[in-house]
């Protein structure tokens, strides 16, 4: 923190004026409940209940409390909010503390900085939360749009809002920067309240629909900038490489001989699903002949695909999850760029991309080509992510992150046959970084595809898109 006896003037007299108008904010918030109804909503958008949260610049607690989180911890500089706030919520922990001068060692899921335009030295406060957070910890920023500052100023000289006369106002390149500064990596913002009154119909049309439109959505008044770390600690952990398996007799020696053994551990899972030409006898014969490779053979339900990988991610026991298909078109020796990619922190959720690298002959028709690049398009749209081929059998996440992504399967209007679309939305809403990671793209040696039916597939992954923008874009 920067100390100087300007400074310390001010933060005087930003504590002063949250001490006086403590005893206030209850009261203005009963006044205005459709706007914090709309920050809460937007906030448990992000951060789900019973997660461990660090709440700094928390206030009188409010927002803390209405997320329901299993650990909840509030910090504050004003002592009448901070008394106020333990009185109101005795479950949760207040901390009477500078943001700016951060005492803790507890790491959290999710650590939210609410009022940066009341914060004198938001860099120390950023540096601060640091030792706060681990490599899967959200960071949120709660901030006004500056161009509001204008508004903002007339409602409080009319009464309309509490009188806080905020010290900063900050352009979304300035909190990107900031954020950049800290070494953190900013991964959207989340734009919203464009009307902060209720009029029936017509602020559900203007907050829900209007405002998440391109052009328009930058004028909403609320802002909530998501970011994570983007330096952690490199370490060694355990992989499974799961090959989900149909009638791929011919493909499996090769599988085991060509995929690499990557960080600490790694387990070779082949879930076959109801073989009728020997699948699952060829991968017993691997067990036998190589003792020196942990192989699995998962007997999967027979169902589709999708039903296939998650029953082999039950058995998995590796910290990092892999899905490459048996029919081995992206080649595994590609394997490792997508461990480094996870454990570099380059991105959390790596998605393997068969539209960079010139294909070989005959890997994939021009109709799925087509499909391909529309749904990329679509996805792209829904997830303010570029990706550039959604259907990649080839993805790789922590499995700490599948156990959240489980939760949500059958919740996107139809089962995916294929479980890249679950996957993708589930990372998605997860708020996890997703990148593509170009693959080399190989026609099939043996066996035939399985990719067959295809407007009936196209019909599905259309209707997926769909509720995912509804849940996602016009949550």
């Amino acid at each position: 923190m920067i100390e100087s006896p300007q400074l310390e003037e001010i933060r005087q007299s930003i504590r002063e004026k949250n001490n006086s108008i403590a005893s206030l904010r209850e009261q203005w918030i009963r006044r205005n409940p459709y706007y914090y109804a709309q920050v809460i909503h937007s906030l448990r958008f992000i951060v789900p209940q019973g997660c461990t949260v660090l709440f700094v610049r928390c206030s009188t607690g409010f927002l803390l409390d209405a997320l329901k989180p299993s650990v909840g911890v509030g910090v504050d500089d004003s002592d009448e909010q901070i008394a106020i706030a333990r009185q109101q919520y005795p479950h949760l922990r207040f901390i009477h503390q500078s943001p700016e001068k951060l005492d803790l060692s507890q790491q959290f899921d999710y650590i939210i900085v609410s009022s940066i335009e009341d914060i004198v030295d938001i860099k120390a406060v950023l540096d601060g939360i640091k030792k706060c957070a681990h490599r899967h910890t959200r960071i949120i920023l709660l901030h006004y749009n500056f161009l509001w500052h204008p508004l903002v100023e007339l409602a409080e000289s009319v009464n309309l809002k509490i009188p806080q006369r905020l010290h900063n106002w900050l352009s979304h390149d300035d909190v990107y920067n900031f954020l950049r500064l800290s070494n953190y990596e900013a991964l959207h913002t989340k734009k919203i309240v464009l009307f902060p009154f209720y009029v029936p119909l017509v602020s559900t049309i203007l907050n829900r629909f209007v405002a998440r439109l391109p052009l328009l959505r930058d004028l909403t008044m609320t802002r909530l900038t998501v970011a994570r770390l983007s330096e952690v600690e490199v370490q060694e952990y355990s992989v499974s490489v799961v090959v989900p398996c149909k009638n791929e007799v011919g493909n499996i020696e090769g599988a085991v001989r060509r995929i690499p053994e990557l960080g600490r551990r790694t387990e070779l899972i082949f879930g076959d699903d109801k073989s009728t030409d020997g699948t699952a006898e060829k991968i017993k014969e691997m067990i036998r002949l190589h003792p020196e490779r942990n192989i699995k053979l998962v007997e999967s339900p027979g169902i589709n695909k999708a039903e296939n990988v998650w029953t082999c991610f039950e058995r998995a026991t590796g910290d990092i999850l892999m899905i490459l298909d048996a029919d081995l078109t992206v080649i595994p020796e590609e394997l490792p760029y997508f461990y480094e990619a996870l454990v570099r922190n380059r991105g959390e959720f790596i998605n393997g991309s068969r539209l960079v690298y010139p294909m070989h002959k005959g890997a994939m028709n021009l109709l799925n080509v087509m499909g391909n690049k529309f749904f990329s398009l679509f996805f792209s749209y829904i997830l303010d992510t570029k990706i550039k081929d959604t259907l990649c059998g080839t993805k790789v996440l922590w499995k700490r992150d599948y156990e959240e992504i489980r939760k949500l399967h059958g919740t996107w209007g139809m089962r995916d046959r294929w479980g890249d679309y679950e996957l993708i939305f589930g990372a998605a809403k997860l708020h996890r970084k997703i990148i593509d990671l170009p693959v080399h793209y190989m026609e099939r040696i043996s066996g035939v595809t399985k990719m067959t039916n295809r407007l009936r597939n196209g019909w599905i992954m259309l209707r997926m898109c769909f509720v995912s923008l509804r849940k996602i874009k016009f949550y």
